[in-house]
């Protein structure tokens, strides 16, 4: 049952979060949602067998600030797509590089990190890509768009069948879902 994951969304099918079954069965019992999308498998409980939801709406609107796309090692891996820019390599034992090393004043930004394995990462050390000769994948930048769910958590979402279509769609992030379609 903990393992199970919920997606939630606003009123206004914005996605709010993804939840555990068990606090899904709470906003569902309480009335303060509603099930757009459930499991295949009910849930047995002292009462009786239930609906496992997939998908919940909140009855009434949730206020929230405008989420802001963070810049933390977990979001660069995942634009990524847990793919070493360098050699190809995907997995989740991955580092994340400054392309341009901190002490040639490459800074922290979106533009700057890239997800790498720690071979690469060795061999590169603190040159710049050229000086190591090494050639990224593809040139890092941010992302275009700021997600409702943190960047790791969309992509996961995004690979979810019956979540996708509550979901906006972003071009730029349509080839990382075979990662998550693999580990799902």
């Amino acid at each position: 049952m903990a393992a199970h994951e919920v997606l939630v969304l606003n009123s206004n099918y914005e996605p709010l979060n993804v939840c555990s079954l068990r606090r899904a069965m709470s906003l569902m019992l309480l009335g303060k949602a509603e099930v757009l999308q459930q499991r295949d498998c009910p849930v047995s409980t002292a009462s009786g067998p239930h609906i496992a939801p997939s998908v919940l709406k909140m009855r009434y609107q949730v206020r929230r600030p405008m989420p802001q796309l963070r810049l933390s090692r977990h979001s660069v891996l995942a634009r990524d797509n847990y793919t070493c820019q360098y050699c190809g390599n995907k997995g989740r034992d991955l580092t994340i590089d400054h392309v341009v090393p901190k002490w040639c004043g490459g800074p922290h930004t979106w533009d700057n990190l890239v997800a790498c394995c720690r071979r690469c990462n060795l061999k590169k050390g603190d040159k710049t890509p050229q000086q190591a000769h090494m050639k990224l994948a593809r040139k890092p930048k941010r992302p275009h768009f700021i997600p409702y769910l943190s960047l790791p958590l969309y992509l996961k979402a995004q690979g979810k069948d019956d979540w996708r279509m509550y979901l906006p769609f972003f071009e730029e992030f349509a080839n990382g879902l075979d990662f998550f379609e693999l580990t799902a």
